[in-house]
């Protein structure tokens, strides 16, 4: 079984809807007939620009960024950690940590997430106009470009109005006025996230991957040397009074989004090079209409998910200092497997998931969402396994360097090995979405993040009320894995109800088999911890227990795994096998 997306079944299991019965209870071996994994060429070529190729493999495609999410992430990473060491995990890092927050809240509700989400399947749709799409994406550009900068204008001068919104000011422990003067200079970042965000979803749609992936890398390298200068800059960074000419401000604030700027700015000749040119375009196309009553459900999926996120950003707030540094470093690490393996897969998956929509091949369809979500079972739960062993001395050991200290590293790590429960229904959730966005059906969504709103809202208050300000981020992070499963869930019954069988059976069987491989690796991992002796001293011990308990918790159920043959891993031992070979023949 190759690791691409499955492309069909048998005709006596195909429909006019969906699959009669479940491929799974089948006599004939499911890799007989469902194991046919090669790429699908869309039904018309991409006459916009030559991309990467119809016929480029998803592995190939997933592969390469992987790769390129993987140094992506690692160079976020490393930003995060000077960050947190030239800066501290106090008032400083939560300020900024708001302000640098607000530019993506504010383009996600004008348009992030229709372009993230819907852009893709139209314009793959679009392809088959007489030009390719062309005219369709110039008036797409248009009327993106025009949207983002009143958009930026207008947010950069309502500043104080978001610091109100997000910062609880009867806290002692926040500082709304270097929230604010960091927004200022932070705002103007929202017009470079969407045009970043609008030529990604054009490259995307044309097969072209590397650019979009590699892009975020050169915006880590702008971050971590403004960094630099921020600690070669002489003096403290004044908070009483905040000043906006502060040298340190201006150095933290300006030489972030320039970061912004050199992402989206690299771009533009990876789109010159598919053949693509710009013109401003402003008649009217009907099909605009459609994009806007997508457009509308997906701002209020935005806006109701940002509501969930205001309660959680005044519950941090209103708890101990750090508490906001550490539920985003906690998220960055959550997100870390995610962002590597999910969005790789996620996004080679997006436009042959809106083909297969767009032919009604609903076979094909529930093929790359079974495989998908199988293959985020066997990634994600040892990966979540190990997390929840490894959180604290993550945050011993790599935060505890410059201005950290070891209570606060110590909170960020039991944070992250709280927030190990919700990365696989995290998974399961934004790959469910991609499935309803390629079915151009935005509505569903919405409705399942106003579920898991719902369930969050008085859970996070909750938090506030009944924990006291040192626990109350590991709540908040607890609750946020409850509302992914609750929406996992939610998700799964949706998607059977519209598509029929999702091959359940075989997604519950490869589960059960991860799970108690896991738990194993946990075991083992346990061990290990229990033998490193405590007279090394907390943080030279928590160096020795990373290495140790993370590669036994991982080596334990992988190598079970593929001990077990299982089929939805056969494409990370093919990868690892290949790697070897490349070595040894070196």
């Amino acid at each position: 079984m190759d690791d691409e997306a499955t492309v069909f079944l048998p005709s006596e299991l195909r429909g006019p809807h969906w699959p009669t019965r479940d491929p799974d209870v089948s006599r004939r071996p499911y890799d007989e007939f469902a194991g046919q994994i090669v790429a699908r060429p869309p039904a018309s070529p991409v006459s916009a620009g030559r991309g990467e190729g119809a016929g480029s493999s998803l592995a190939r495609s997933s592969g390469r960024m992987a790769v390129a999410s993987a140094v992506s992430r690692v160079t976020g990473f490393v930003a995060k950690l000077l960050l947190a060491a030239v800066a501290g995990a106090g008032v400083v890092n939560d300020s900024f940590t708001v302000a640098n927050t607000l530019p993506n809240i504010v383009f996600e509700l004008l348009f992030g997430g229709v372009l993230a989400s819907v852009v893709v399947p139209l314009l793959v749709r679009s392809h088959d106009d007489a030009d390719g799409g062309r005219a369709y994406t110039q008036r797409l550009i248009t009327m993106a470009l025009v949207l983002l900068a009143v958009g930026t204008a207008v947010a950069v001068a309502i500043a104080p109005l978001f610091t109100a919104l997000y910062v609880d000011k009867s806290s002692p422990t926040a500082n709304p006025a270097l929230t604010t003067a960091l927004a200022y200079l932070l705002l103007p970042q929202i017009l470079f996230y969407g045009l970043f965000a609008l030529l990604s979803a054009i490259l995307n749609a044309q097969n072209v991957f590397g650019p979009p992936a590699w892009a975020p890398v050169l915006n880590n390298v702008v971050v971590t040397g403004t960094l630099v200068v921020f600690a070669v800059v002489p003096g403290e960074l004044t908070l009483d009074p905040v000043r906006m000419s502060d040298p340190k401000l201006l150095v933290l604030g300006l030489g972030t989004t320039l970061g912004i700027v050199a992402q989206a700015v690299v771009l533009i000749p990876a789109l010159l090079r598919t053949g693509f040119r710009f013109r401003w375009r402003w008649g009217f196309d009907p099909r605009i209409k459609e994009f806007g009553g997508l457009a509308a459900w997906i701002l209020g999926y935005v806006v109701v998910s940002h509501v969930g996120f205001v309660i959680t950003t005044r519950v941090l707030t209103g708890g101990n200092s750090g508490g906001v540094t550490a539920y985003s470093y906690a998220s960055l690490l959550f997100q870390l497997p995610y962002g590597i393996l999910g969005v790789s897969l996620l996004t080679a998956l997006m436009p042959r998931m809106s083909r297969a929509a767009a032919d009604g091949d609903t076979v094909s369809l529930v093929g790359d969402l079974s495989l998908a979500s199988r293959m985020s079972t066997v990634l994600f739960v040892p990966i979540s396994a190990v997390l929840a062993v490894v959180g604290t001395p993550i945050g011993i050991a790599i935060f505890t360097w410059g201005r950290g200290t070891l209570d606060d590293a110590e909170r960020l790590g039991q944070t992250l090995a709280v927030s190990a429960v919700g990365l696989l229904p995290f998974a399961l959730v934004m790959l469910q979405l991609r499935v309803f966005y390629a079915m151009k059906d935005a509505r569903t969504p919405t409705l399942i993040m106003l579920v898991m709103t719902a369930v969050k809202i008085p859970l996070l208050l909750l938090c506030r009320g009944l924990l006291d300000g040192e626990h109350v981020v590991y709540g908040v992070m607890l609750v946020n894995g409850a509302g992914f499963v609750v929406g996992a869930v939610l998700g799964q019954v949706w998607l059977w109800v519209r598509l029929g069988h999702l091959r359940s059976k075989r997604s519950l069987r490869v589960g059960l088999i991860t799970l108690s491989v896991s738990g194993l690796g946990v075991v083992a991992a346990v061990l290990a911890g229990h033998a490193v002796p405590a007279s090394l001293g907390v943080i030279p011990a928590a160096w020795v227990k990373l290495p140790v308990q993370g590669l036994l918790g991982m080596a334990v159920p992988f190598g079970l795994l593929a001990l077990l043959k299982l089929p939805e891993f056969t494409p990370v031992t093919r990868r690892v096998a290949g790697l070897r070979r490349r070595i040894a023949a070196r």
